[in-house]
Formats: structure tokens, sequence, C-alpha cells
């Protein structure tokens, strides 16, 4: 019996994955100009008062919300997108791909993650938006607030590497967990930045947005060079020979 051939549905769902992640980049980068562009006029100014406060007792702006544990808490997960922690996960990752031959996609990784941290801090200089003064800071900070560059390279570093593993995995759960996952380490971060009084809700929302924009670009470029054979295949699209 003479099986349906594969390739077609294959290419469609490339073509289709390709589609999506270029539109995620593309609405991801609009909100951020959106965001930008309210930021640069004021119009943000008293949603992030409020949202700051929230966080805040009352009565004490420099008592944040919660118990000390909690205090405690976030400053651990605010640590998980510092540039050491962002450094030592993305060398972690790109050896362990080097070692298991993947260079194409190790090269990958690496130029993804510090090119957005290039970016980053290139967006910080051009807006030159200063901290937050309304609460006490509780962590040390000293570069320019807009955009988080917490959000932002933890969008870049764990989306980055949450979307290598999932190809990886042929389970459709498992890609599910582990881009879950990605996208909770993500969200942490942020919050815990207006938690600690370091970063105004619009610097992390846009954090998050060009952050992920870049993400998604970087992966638009790694599935059409894996189309082209420039970078390796998933396990699931490597072709066998026939019996």
């Amino acid at each position: 019996m003479v099986r349906p051939a594969r390739w077609l549905p294959a290419s469609i769902t490339a073509e289709s994955g390709t589609l999506v992640t270029l539109l995620g980049a593309a609405s991801a980068l609009f909100a951020f100009a959106l965001i930008a562009e309210d930021v640069l006029e004021g119009e943000t100014h008293g949603f992030d008062e409020r949202l700051l406060r929230a966080f805040r007792n009352p009565n004490d702006l420099a008592d944040p919300i919660g118990p000390p544990w909690f205090e405690i808490m976030m400053r651990d997960i605010t640590s998980l997108g510092s540039t050491t922690v962002l450094t030592i996960v993305t060398l972690a990752a790109v050896f362990y791909l080097v070692m298991d031959g993947k260079r194409a996609s190790a090269a990958l990784v690496a130029i993804a993650v510090s090119g957005g941290a290039l970016l980053t801090y290139v967006l910080k200089f051009g807006f030159d938006r200063p901290r937050p003064d309304l609460v006490a800071h509780l962590v040390e900070v000293s570069t320019l607030s807009f955009p988080s560059g917490h959000a932002m390279g933890s969008a870049v570093t764990y989306l980055t590497l949450g979307a290598l593993l999932a190809r990886t995995q042929p389970r459709r759960r498992i890609k599910i967990y582990v881009l879950t996952v990605a996208v909770l380490l993500t969200l942490m971060v942020g919050v815990s930045r207006v938690y600690l009084g370091v970063h105004w809700p619009t610097d992390v929302l846009a954090g998050w947005c060009a952050g992920s924009a870049w993400a998604l670009i970087c992966w638009t470029v790694a599935l059409w060079l894996q189309r082209h054979g420039d970078i390796e295949p998933t396990p699931s699209e490597e072709v066998t020979p026939p019996a």
C-alpha cells in the first residue's frame, strides 16, 4: 500500500509556523511602539504611579506589601533576570549545544541573547528615562529605566531557550509545558521589578514586548535557516533512509 506524501503537510506547517512567528513579532513591536509613544508624551504617569503604590503600604511607601519572606522571595526571583544569571544560563546552553554537535543552534542562541542585550542598552540610552522616585528602591540599581533590562533580557533568554528546547520534544504537552515555564519565568522577573520599586510598570511592559519581539524574530530566522539546511532539524524532521 502506497503511503501519502508526508512533505506537503510538513511544508504547510512550516509556512504557517513562520507566518505565526512573524505576526507575533509584529504585534509585539507595535505594542512596544504604543507604550513608548505614551511614555514619551507623559500619558502613562497616572497608571505607573497607581500600580507602584498598589505594591506598597499606603502609610509608608518604603514598606512593600506582604510578609518579610515575600520580599526576600521577590529579591531572589528578580536575580533570575540579572545579567550574571542570564549569562550563566546562556553559556551553559551554548556549551551543551556545542558538545551535542549542534553548533548552528549554539551560534543562534549566542547571537540572539547577546544581540538582545545590546538592543536593551541602546533603547535605554535612547529613551533616557530615569528610575522611579516615588517609592524606595529595595535593590541596588544604576542604569536607566526604559525598557526594563531584566524584563527584556528574561524574555529574550528564556523564550529563546524554551522554544529551542520545545522543538526537540515530539510530544505536544511537553512542548506546552516547556514554553509555559519560559513564559512564567519571564513574567515573574518583570513583576518583581515593579514590586521592588526599581521600574515603572510601563518599563516592564515595554521590556516584555521588545524582548518577545526580538526572540520571535530570531526564531523566524532559525526556521528559515532550518528549511535551507543551515541549522539542525528537529528529530522528527530528520530524514531516515528507506529500508
